[in-house]
């Protein structure tokens, strides 16, 4: 079974987000006849800023080549979402699943073409390596995005070819396809977690 959730996070836009998030036991379940599949959006401070680490696969990999994606694999037999979703971040990123502390579930998105169902969820590393540690077998390596900037709406493009749509381009790369697909599920929560509430007007 998947980590239970009983950790309360201190700093208010964590707490706040992970009021807006589905709880990570009930984030949903897979669509019938596809392969299950599950992503994490790992939140931690860089330089006073909030990051996501987003890994940038190799161009030989079976599915999804040479795509810029949230750190997430397939979801084994028996194993729990967000069990495997910790531990493909561990595997991909060289993040220990134990240091991870989960926040809560995106809407779960289906790929049609490789005929993947996604769980999606958010969580916060408290101590992140000045340098994460991709797996080479399955990675070309690993970006580190300003959640700001991947919450700037004018830095999301519509792009020539149709079948790329709304892209976030980055150093290069770009994030498209099915990763767009899951943020614009779960950036939404981001965005009210990060928005201040006015004071109340005195009596």
């Amino acid at each position: 079974m998947g980590r239970e959730t009983t950790w309360r996070p201190s700093d208010p836009f964590l707490r706040r987000l992970s009021r807006q998030l589905k709880p990570v036991e009930g984030w949903g379940s897979f669509r019938l006849g596809a392969r299950p599949a599950a992503v994490t959006a790992v939140l931690y401070r860089r330089d006073g800023a909030w990051h996501v680490p987003f890994v940038q696969r190799r161009r030989d990999q079976r599915s999804h080549p040479g795509q810029v994606a949230l750190p997430g694999g397939t979801v084994n037999p028996g194993e729990d979402a967000w069990a495997a979703a910790a531990r493909e971040v561990e595997e991909e990123i060289g993040v220990p699943a134990a240091g991870l502390e989960p926040l809560g579930a995106g809407p779960p998105v289906y790929a049609a073409v490789s005929n993947f169902s996604v769980a999606s969820f958010a969580a916060y590393l408290a101590e992140p390596p000045a340098r994460f540690t991709p797996d080479r077998s399955e990675l070309d390596g690993i970006l580190e995005i300003p959640l700001a900037n991947l919450l700037d709406s004018d830095s999301w493009m519509a792009a020539v070819e149709p079948w790329i749509g709304l892209h976030f381009p980055w150093q290069g790369a770009s994030v498209w396809g099915l990763t767009a697909r899951i943020l614009d599920g779960m950036l939404p929560s981001f965005r009210a977690a990060l928005a201040v509430e006015p004071a109340e007007p005195p009596p």
